[in-house]
């Protein structure tokens, strides 16, 4: 089905968009104008300066920076000369304990505004933050903390002592634990963080950071072996703030509300850099999604712009417009979409109900920001990721099985997307692995490992992921951390996983066991199968199903065929079996093969 291109109208902006003239713009843009827009610390540049005390230092600190919704119905306000006192407050907490730049600060937590002193107050003493999923079970928190070198977890004492106390000492890079929430209960071996902190001086000299100092640790999903942890530099804020205020259409005042955990780079890169960066009143809060409570916020908060995740629309679009009808939503200026793909129809409702449409764009963990954007002025083609970003520069490309690149220049053909480097939010190095970075690039060229097309206006289109990983709910997942978790179990011999479309989640993960000799296949197992995995992983990462089968199929030298998997799993064509080990079983088993 095509879905008509959505034109837009400047005479009816309530507020002139940043980006109006979108090819003149990208034509004559260069990244010293961008750059120009920073004013730096010292000789160098610091992430949380840009972000925070600069805006106080402009005469702007008594503009709310931060409007804090608690799950219990408390709305706490911080301006930015509160915010500026509160990360000073975490950054002298750090530097009594002995806390050096370089430093990795991990957190574990939800919304709160404890986590935004954390990350802010780490910048400012010149140490690396890594936010963590609070959704992960222990074995992806120890295997990212481990990986990390952790120095310093800050986390609430629930968090903690349900998903890390039991295997802390088995981690000896960890010196200190901070815990908020704690309300008197703190253990021997934490710091309490509130406590602490209200205690701390609130004045505090940044410390002199270079372009290239590393400043965010984020973890992303590898489809074979362990996670991989992209770091980023200070030189990041560049690209930050630009993307924000192009691809956002981000203006100072605004009220703004990403709804992204802060575990994921988008919660931290568009949930409170960008942002901040771009003088807005952040919107946060704390509880999880709920149509009527989302509404309200929107209503209430007065939203001007609104980034959120093609799940959470898709859930949207299922409760119905009778709701929305009960809301006034008239401040809402632009509606945006990140994670995964936004179908076209999303697009279009969106545009029918709200009177505008939810512009889709796309990166990634290792890019730190917007690479393609629909943009505030320009048409939008329900279904595309939309144009490169002024700076940035992308490509269709195939690589042959020589390692051979070829760019693709026919319009509508389809390869890896590619951008050339050299933006300010470039990842900088995977953590310990050279070899896994140096084969991200070919040809001075960043592979996305993403398929897609570009058609005749500049338009990209997503297509598939040119590799196994698994985007459900906007969470890459790696198939390989799941099957390790499922091996682990006593009864499981060897195990596969696949992502399979669903229509609200865009993809959900399912499990394929062989068991070992003895056990026998039954309901009773695999619900232990599935707690195991819930236990071990949490419930965002654990698989929704468990097969249970005699043989799963792989290659003559031992590789699981995933996509052999998925093809039988959705009825696909099953393509080249040729490396198929001889033993395996044809395509269509007996019904008492799986369970």
């Amino acid at each position: 089905m095509d879905f008509p291109i959505i034109h837009k109208n400047l005479k009816k902006f309530s507020l002139t968009p940043n980006l109006t003239d979108y090819h003149r713009c990208y034509q004559s843009f260069s990244w010293q104008q961008a750059r120009a827009n920073i004013k730096g610390y010292g000789k160098g540049i610091n992430i949380a300066f840009e972000a925070v005390d600069r805006h106080v230092d402009e005469g702007n600190g008594e503009q709310n920076a931060l409007i804090w919704l608690s799950k219990k119905g408390e709305r706490q306000t911080y301006t930015y000369t509160d915010l500026k006192m509160l990360s000073n407050r975490f950054a002298n907490l750090l530097d009594q304990l002995g806390t050096k730049p370089g430093d990795r600060v991990f957190s574990l937590a939800g919304r709160t505004p404890q986590l935004y002193a954390a990350i802010l107050g780490t910048l400012k003493i010149g140490g690396v933050f890594c936010p963590l999923f609070s959704a992960f079970g222990p074995e992806p928190i120890q295997s990212r903390m481990t990986i990390g070198d952790a120095n310093i977890l800050v986390s609430s004492l629930k968090l903690y002592k349900k998903k890390v106390a039991a295997w802390r000492d088995q981690l000896n890079t960890l010196q200190h634990v901070l815990l908020y929430d704690c309300k008197g209960q703190c253990p021997d071996d934490c710091i309490d963080l509130d406590s602490q902190l209200s205690l701390a001086n609130d004045q505090f000299t940044i410390c002199e950071t270079s372009a290239e100092t590393p400043a965010l640790l984020h973890f992303t999903s590898g489809t074979t072996g362990k996670p991989k942890g992209a770091v980023h530099v200070h030189e990041a804020v560049v690209h930050h703030k630009h993307s924000g205020f192009y691809a956002l259409d981000l203006h100072p005042g605004d009220t703004y509300w990403c709804t992204a955990d802060p575990g994921w780079v988008t919660g931290t890169s568009y949930g409170i850099i960008s942002p901040l960066c771009n003088r807005v009143t952040l919107i946060v809060d704390e509880a999880e999604f709920d149509p009527e409570r989302w509404y309200q916020i929107l209503q209430r908060e007065k939203v001007n712009i609104w980034y959120t995740a093609p799940t959470a629309i898709r859930m949207l679009m299922k409760v119905g417009e009778e709701l929305i009808q009960q809301y006034d939503l008239s401040n809402l200026r632009f509606l945006a979409s990140v994670g995964e793909p936004l179908n076209p129809e999303a697009v279009t409702w969106s545009q029918r109900v709200f009177g505008k449409p939810f512009h889709d764009n796309w990166w990634q963990t290792e890019t730190g920001g917007i690479m393609l954007a629909n943009f505030a002025a320009e048409p939008v083609k329900p279904g595309s990721m939309g144009q490169p970003l002024p700076g940035i520069q992308a490509g269709i490309v195939r690589v042959d099985e020589q390692g051979q690149l070829t760019e693709v220049n026919q319009q509508g053909e389809i390869g890896e997307l590619a951008l050339k480097p050299g933006w300010p939010s470039m990842f900088r190095e995977y953590l310990h692995e050279a070899e896994r970075y140096k084969n991200c690039f070919n040809s001075d060229w960043y592979l996305s490992g993403d398929l897609a097309y570009e058609d005749h206006d500049g338009y990209f289109w997503f297509v598939g992921r040119s590799k196994d990983l698994i985007k459900s709910a906007g969470h890459l997942i790696g198939p390989f951390e799941v099957e390790s978790v499922l091996v682990e179990h006593q009864a499981v011999a060897e195990a596969g996983v696949i992502g399979i479309p669903d229509d609200v989640a865009g993809e959900i993960v399912i499990a394929y066991v062989a068991l070992k000799p003895g056990y026998e296949a039954n309901e009773e197992l695999i619900t232990a199968l599935m707690a195991h995995a819930r236990k071990k992983l949490g419930s965002a990462v654990a698989p929704r199903a468990i097969h249970i089968k005699d043989n799963l199929p792989k290659t003559r030298s031992g590789k699981i065929m995933r996509r052999l998997l998925k093809a039988r799993e959705l009825g696909l064509p099953e393509g080249d079996i040729s490396t198929l080990e001889s033993d395996e079983h044809p395509p269509h088993q007996n019904a008492g093969d799986e369970v």
